[in-house]
């Protein structure tokens, strides 16, 4: 017997293998679906990473649509990214989504050690680009990561889940704002109590 109904949901029980994980920048996105996708044994991809190609080229839409449409046509995959223009792509076949919305506080927090620590290692991102402290002091949401999240981050309270459940009434949409709930996550789905 198939692990999936037609509707693209697991029955209970079986750990769904198609995953969204959407959220304010610096609400750990990466980290749970890093998490989700080693414990369900199936592939993560980071949008970030296909959309921003070298010197933060952005891809042009429609092969950034044909990418996702790659990925999501997979049988397995964690895809964590909040890209509007891909959305319908990857919600049309996932089981479940993720909303993640911690408080405000905590996300700027995160956010602020993570690009700090990144500029000042020159860590590399996605096809060689690197945060810099140039654009974390720059006033332009667009190119300062904390003022995009700043500005971002109440769209994952209620606009997100809401679209989710409007547009994709098939896959069970998750909002989680606790940190323990967010680290139990994995284990929840992997034994299907979710």
């Amino acid at each position: 017997m198939s692990p999936e109904t037609d509707a693209g949901v697991t029955p209970n029980g079986v750990p769904p293998t198609r995953i969204a994980v959407h959220g304010a920048s610096g609400s750990g996105k990466t980290t749970l679906a890093t998490a989700l996708a080693d414990r369900l044994g199936v592939g993560r991809t980071e949008l970030d990473g296909l959309f921003h190609q070298p010197g933060w080229t952005e891809l042009p839409a429609d092969e950034f649509r044909a990418a996702v449409a790659e990925v999501v046509d997979g049988p397995g995959w964690v895809v964590d990214g909040n890209y509007r223009q891909v959305r319908d792509l990857v919600w049309a076949r996932a089981q479940v989504i993720v909303v993640l919305d911690p408080p405000r506080w905590r996300v700027m927090a995160q956010l602020l050690r993570r690009t700090i620590t990144r500029s000042a290692r020159g860590a590399e991102l996605w096809n060689g680009n690197r945060e810099s402290f140039r654009n974390l002091l720059s006033t332009d949401a667009d190119r300062n990561v904390v003022l995009w999240s700043w500005r971002t981050h109440g769209r994952y309270h209620s606009e997100v889940p809401a679209e989710a459940r409007a547009e994709a009434g098939h896959a069970r949409v998750v909002v989680l704002s606790d940190r323990r709930a967010i680290a139990a996550l994995p284990g929840r789905l992997v034994r299907g109590d979710v």
